[in-house]
């Protein structure tokens, strides 16, 4: 039999570490450098799944933490798995629920063997472990099911340890591990005891994992900003063979320039015959960036959370949509994208309008645009590949300029 999961480089830049390939599951295939939509909940927030193919994407992202508390994973087996449940055609990848852990820090508890979660339904405790996170994404059945990881707070430089927001989420996070609460002053012991507890999860997911011979499962390179704890982690989680792995914990509050530093540092390291995978990233600039670092896999919920208030992403910047300069436009959210919304018509006066009436036709315009609008990204960016004009790139995406002056800092 096959097997699950298969990668093929086509093309690499001459000038950087980029690559573009196709990844193929039993459920089809998508091109890489890929942008993968986020279905949090089994849905593309506002959208049907007909109209973000239609954008352009091949594969969708869905969140275990979320689908386990509502409606739950053996109920979505019993439907025939995650993608007849939402009538998604092609691949999906879902999360194991340890990002959780760390986003919701002041609901759970961490300990060596797992995180007790309050659930943000009806407030009863659910325990999640290793083992139980496979057995619900083996429920679930994505093609793509990743590790349970231990996130651990970001170690930030010291301009950023400033923010008092970001220390004091540092300082929950820790507090509230059983068997770090002892760190709690040590934030790079923290670090290393989240490194660890990765990799011992990671041996448990892999021995847990009973579809190997239909779902691939992924591992996550930990370490926060701290390289030398990169490049710990990286040789122990990619030691464990497994057909890709990602890079977990940046875009927790750190700038794009240690966004940057991290992921240039980080994916060389990963194998080369493996899919790449950027956790949770994110805008243009930090995109480009690690793509030309060698990454292959991103997701980001920006697109349709950003749609959803009013604010669309364009070539050369955001658009408030709210904004009372709109109210007369006559022009399309961009003129020149080919999304539904601008090639249809719909002036920007009219989608103020819909927000301002709070009419939900102008969330989901917005969302088809800005999905539309990464998708038409990615597909510039492995065709750049090829070519290595990254100048010109940039010049059609000033947005993404500050990606590519990332990418050669030495």
């Amino acid at each position: 039999m096959p097997a699950p999961l298969s990668f093929e480089i086509s093309a690499r830049s001459k000038t950087s570490l980029a690559r573009r390939g196709r990844v193929t599951t039993l459920h089809g295939s998508f091109d890489t450098p890929a942008f993968m939509p986020v279905g949090t909940r089994g849905s593309v927030k506002g959208l049907l799944p007909r109209d973000v193919a239609n954008t352009g994407a091949q594969i969708v992202l869905n969140n275990t933490y979320h689908l386990l508390l509502r409606p739950g994973s053996e109920l979505i087996r019993d439907m025939g798995g995650v993608h007849k449940f939402m009538n998604w055609q092609g691949p999906i990848l879902t999360d194991s629920g340890g990002y959780q852990a760390y986003s919701l820090s002041a609901m759970n508890k961490v300990d060596d063997d797992g995180v007790t979660f309050k659930s943000i339904i009806d407030g009863a405790m659910v325990r999640l472990t290793p083992e139980r996170a496979m057995l619900v994404q083996n429920e679930l059945g994505p093609d793509i099911m990743m590790a349970f990881d231990d996130c651990p707070p970001s170690i930030a430089p010291e301009s950023e340890e400033k923010d008092e927001a970001q220390a004091h989420r540092i300082a929950s996070a820790a507090s509230r591990d059983k068997v770090g609460t002892k760190h709690v002053k040590d934030l790079h012991a923290r670090l290393r005891l989240a490194n660890e507890r990765t990799v011992r999860w990671l041996e448990r997911c892999k021995a847990a994992h009973a579809r190997s011979d239909e779902q691939s499962l992924f591992g996550i390179v930990q370490g926060g900003t701290d390289l030398e704890q990169r490049t710990w982690s990286v040789e122990r989680i990619c030691a464990i063979d497994l057909p890709g792995y990602a890079i977990g914990g940046v875009a927790v509050g750190e700038s794009p320039d240690a966004i940057a530093t991290v992921v240039r540092h980080t994916a060389p390291l990963m194998p080369e015959n493996k899919p790449r995978y950027l956790m949770g990233v994110g805008y243009e600039r930090d995109l480009l960036a690690a793509v030309l670092a060698g990454v292959d896999m991103f997701d980001c919920v920006l697109p349709t959370r950003n749609g959803r208030n009013a604010s669309a992403f364009c070539s050369t910047g955001s658009l408030r949509l709210r904004n009372a300069k709109h109210e007369r436009s006559q022009e399309v959210i961009e003129p020149g994208c080919d999304c539904l919304a601008c090639s249809s018509g719909f002036t920007r006066g009219y989608i103020r309008h819909l927000f301002m009436s709070s009419e939900m036709l102008g969330p989901i315009l917005v969302s088809l645009h800005n999905l539309r609008h990464f998708q038409r990204f990615m597909l510039d960016v492995r065709q750049t590949i090829a070519s290595d004009d990254w100048t010109g790139l940039v010049a059609r995406w000033p947005v993404a300029a500050q990606g590519l002056s990332a990418s050669l800092r030495v």
